[in-house]
């Protein structure tokens, strides 16, 4: 199953447009796999609750086009997901402060290769950072 969880999106210097963002959420095999797209604001109580549960979360950490670090830092810790996957980065700068800023909280591990295989049963007891090296 996809689902959809819309939140507005920036508009403009001031202005912010209802609905312009999806969190889709792909339910498979027992696994919720959670895409925050482009987020531009902090998420409301009635957002999480639309959201659930989310185990794997790929989540932009170029803390400017979308949403600052500590807003971002914010949904993360709040979703409790146990595979944090960054993405949508432009420069080792922002990504490291990302990464830097997790690792206080949330173990940050560096993968062998730039895909990973996951299931369910063997999700990490507790949250971790994992960061896919591109091409």
């Amino acid at each position: 199953m996809i689902r959809n969880v819309t939140t507005d999106i920036r508009s403009g210097v001031a202005t912010m447009e209802a609905d312009g963002n999806s969190i889709f959420i792909f339910e498979v095999a027992g696994l919720c796999i959670g895409h925050i797209g482009h987020l531009h604001h902090r998420l409301s109580d009635e957002h999480y609750a639309r959201i659930g549960r989310i185990d794997v979360l790929m989540v932009p950490v170029d803390g400017s086009y979308t949403m600052s670090s500590e807003g971002m830092l914010e949904v993360v810790r709040r979703l409790r997901s146990s595979i944090i996957l960054p993405m949508h980065y432009f420069g080792q700068i922002s990504f490291n402060r990302f990464l830097r800023r997790m690792g206080e909280d949330i173990p940050v591990e560096m993968n062998a290769g730039p895909s990973v295989v996951l299931s369910l049963n063997a999700l990490p007891e507790r949250p971790k950072v994992l960061v896919l090296p591109g091409y």
